[in-house]
């Protein structure tokens, strides 16, 4: 059975998201760290961790997000190679899944981090935004 073609509208989009994606990219230098002015240049908000993150820490989300771009390329070589949807759904949930768990070990650093210290400021607001995370991530 061969697979339907996208309508003109599906492709619209899907130009649409590469565009916004090509538009958010930043460049990165020779070894991969981003400058510090590339980050503020890629950011809309511009702020910063006032707690650093352990070295450890960072490079465990570096591995997480190198494995989930990855499982992305990866994705990318199936529609390419026109498989099985449901193998490609079942990919697409996975990917979902590792990106689900960088956000939750993102969130409980800001928690413990970020928030603690704002609390101890007398900064009560800090939950208000914590909340608004929380059902960002979902």
């Amino acid at each position: 059975m061969k697979d339907t073609m996208p309508d003109k509208g599906t492709d619209q989009m899907t130009g649409k998201i590469a565009d916004d994606m090509k538009d958010a990219a930043v460049n990165v230098e020779a070894d991969g760290e981003k400058t510090q002015e590339q980050m503020k240049d890629s950011c809309a908000c511009n702020h910063y961790k006032l707690v650093p993150r352990d070295e450890a820490g960072r490079k465990q989300l570096q591995n997480r997000i190198n494995r989930i771009i990855g499982q992305l390329n990866g994705i990318k070589n199936m529609i390419e190679e026109n498989r099985y949807c449901g193998d490609i759904l079942i990919q697409i949930g996975a990917v979902e899944s590792a990106l689900q768990s960088v956000g939750y070990i993102v969130l409980q650093d800001h928690m413990q981090t970020c928030v603690v210290e704002e609390v101890k400021k007398g900064n009560e607001e800090i939950m208000k935004e914590a909340i608004e995370l929380i059902k960002k991530l979902k």
